[in-house]
């Protein structure tokens, strides 16, 4: 079990699933900033919006681990 790591599928296997998780990350926070009546980016980076910054990285967190589940 110590060198099962190096195996080049797993190796491989790992890489692909850490990007499509990325990638499934990615599209769900457009989809949530599309449906949301404000700019996500603007409220919290120009703005300087804390409460919204909070919100926002729960829910990155809740999809994050959903996508992490439904992988695994």
């Amino acid at each position: 079990m110590g060198a099962e790591w190096m195996n080049a599928n797993v190796f491989l296997g790992s890489i692909v699933y850490a990007l499509l998780g990325v990638v499934v990350f990615w599209i769900s926070f457009i989809v949530i900033d599309k449906i949301t009546p404000y700019n996500l980016w603007e409220e919290i980076v120009e703005k300087q919006n804390m409460a919204l910054a909070m919100v926002v990285a729960a829910m990155s967190l809740g999809i994050c681990i959903i996508v992490a589940a439904a992988i695994h």
